[in-house]
């Protein structure tokens, strides 16, 4: 699989790595990280979702009040965990979640350790979304409970919650290469009991769930939330993430209410958030 290097220059790097961060994923980008220097800003998509006239619209007429310059590479699938060996460190999320690769030294009395060979798919810890929902889950408990992970990329949260208890689990996402990837990495920790799927929201059928995560951007979770909603029984807790404090938020918030689900809490990094709703009464809109 073949993806397109997008590499920003940005004028300031914050706020602006988030805002084009969520703007690029919006557009098809499904993988992030630091350039050589803190003002770049690497985005990456598959080839056959590449649209170059869709791409330059969005970077030359952004209408921020800030100056972005970018450059297109292609790369090649055999090039890509280089770039992860050469750019990947290990990262520990509220002192008791240790994510790390393969080629990283193990990290002994931690009270979690996860093995996470990241290729090309989401969900390394690193970004603000994915350690919020670790913190998430890290509080929850999880003992006995049916779990859903939805837009799972590497398995990192599907992983955790199993880790802590959590069965059954179903990890879905739409992406070939992150649904190999999800099963390579729980075998990498020991795990074989998480059924994998490869779909989108209508791969989670007519199974309800005691917790969902979904970690994925506002657009999709505004699309799929009344199949999210469907899935739930009274009681039922869903975490949110991909999106921003302020008007995401709120737009995510006024979404959920509809379909029976109240806002519970949310946390925020670097403007980043995540949000817990429980499920407290069915919806017309189910």
């Amino acid at each position: 699989m073949a993806y397109i290097e997008i590499k920003l220059t940005l004028a300031q790097a914050e706020p602006w790595k988030d805002v084009f961060t969520s703007l690029l994923a919006d557009a098809g980008c499904d993988s992030f990280m630091d350039g050589e220097s803190e003002n770049i800003l690497l985005a990456y998509i598959k080839e056959e979702l590449y649209d170059a006239e869709n791409i330059r619209q969005l970077l030359q007429n952004h209408g921020f009040d800030t100056d972005v310059s970018y450059e297109i590479s292609h790369i090649e699938e055999q090039d890509w965990n280089a770039v992860w060996e050469a750019s990947y460190e290990p990262v520990t999320i509220v002192g008791r979640c240790h994510i790390r690769a393969p080629f990283h030294e193990p990290c002994p009395n931690m009270e979690y350790e996860i093995i996470i060979e990241p290729k090309m798919s989401f969900g390394t810890a690193h970004h603000e979304t994915t350690s919020l929902m670790i913190e998430y889950i890290l509080e929850e408990d999880f003992t006995g409970k049916s779990v859903l992970d939805m837009g799972s990329g590497t398995g990192v949260l599907s992983i955790l919650a199993r880790k802590r208890g959590a069965t059954p689990v179903v990890a879905i996402d739409n992406d070939p290469w992150a649904y190999e990837n999800n099963i390579e990495n729980n075998a990498r920790n020991g795990i074989n009991d998480i059924t994998v799927k490869l779909g989108d929201a209508s791969a989670i059928g007519e199974q309800t769930f005691d917790v969902i995560i979904a970690n994925i951007n506002r657009n999709i979770l505004l699309n799929d939330m009344h199949l999210y909603a469907r899935s739930m029984h009274t009681g039922s807790i869903i975490f949110f993430s991909g999106f921003y404090q302020g008007h995401d938020l709120d737009t995510i918030r006024a979404k959920a209410a509809t379909l029976g689900l109240e806002f519970v809490s949310n946390k925020i990094r670097n403007e980043w958030t995540a949000a817990k709703f429980v499920k407290v009464t069915s919806s017309s809109s189910l």
